[in-house]
């Protein structure tokens, strides 16, 4: 592991580890420029109904029964997101009053949320449940971790290591969620008769590609948590 030297002969140490880092980042990277790519190839492709992302969300919360969901637009691109606490759906500058086929299926999946939210879907219940516990362990995960660095505490280390488990488990709770609200849109979609069987296709493709940015953050998350731990390892070692 230590094949090079600093100055006055102390060991310059090759982190062999920060090679978790720069995959998980190469993952996270592909899957981001891989959605981008999907979304706007789609978004050139126009609903043969003509709807917008407002109108087919509209469409999507009365087809399930939902009356209660505001529906806004918010400045961005792909900044799409239900939001559970104001029961507020927020669509983003490219879907809000895009008549295309991406536009219709990310709208759609929003609102797979506000039916997850009705039904008390129990990931997102849990997901919900885990937000303040992995914002916090996300923020302190590497402070705490790198003070036990520092001063040679593994109960610190082991601290670090444990905050950070908590943002991996809520990506992990995570993904269930965006397939499942995928899955009730692309339902909602063909049985409402918004969708045809091509713009189904296309649609499944604008959905499968935003999902793997989750898969791919993922990976990251863990490749990050097995760097921690191989750290924390080796510094007990020592």
């Amino acid at each position: 592991m230590y094949g090079f030297y600093g100055h006055g002969g102390y060991p310059f140490m090759f982190d062999w580890t920060y090679l978790l880092v720069f995959a998980g980042l190469i993952l996270s990277l592909a899957a981001s420029a891989n959605v981008k790519s999907t979304f706007s190839k789609y978004s050139r492709l126009r609903s043969a109904t003509g709807m917008t992302g407002a109108q087919a969300a509209a469409r999507v919360l009365h087809f399930a029964g939902i009356y209660d969901v505001t529906i806004e637009r918010v400045a961005g691109n792909l900044t799409d997101h239900y939001d559970p606490r104001t029961r507020t759906l927020r669509l983003s500058d490219s879907t809000y009053g895009s008549a295309s086929v991406a536009a219709v299926c990310v709208a759609a999946h929003e609102c797979g949320h506000a039916v997850q939210h009705q039904k008390h879907y129990a990931p997102l219940v849990l997901r919900s449940t885990l937000v303040p516990a992995a914002n916090f362990g996300s923020t302190m995960a590497w402070p705490v971790f790198l003070l036990g660095l520092i001063f040679s505490m593994q109960p610190l280390l082991t601290v670090g290591i444990v905050l950070f488990s908590l943002a991996v488990l809520f990506q992990l709770v995570t993904l269930p969620v965006e397939f499942n609200a995928s899955s009730r849109a692309l339902r909602i979609l063909e049985g409402s008769g918004m969708l045809g069987d091509s713009e189904l296709s296309a649609g499944r493709k604008v959905l499968r590609a935003a999902a793997l940015t989750y898969v791919a953050g993922l990976a990251a998350s863990v490749l990050q948590l097995l760097r921690l731990i191989i750290l924390a390892g080796g510094r007990d070692r020592d």
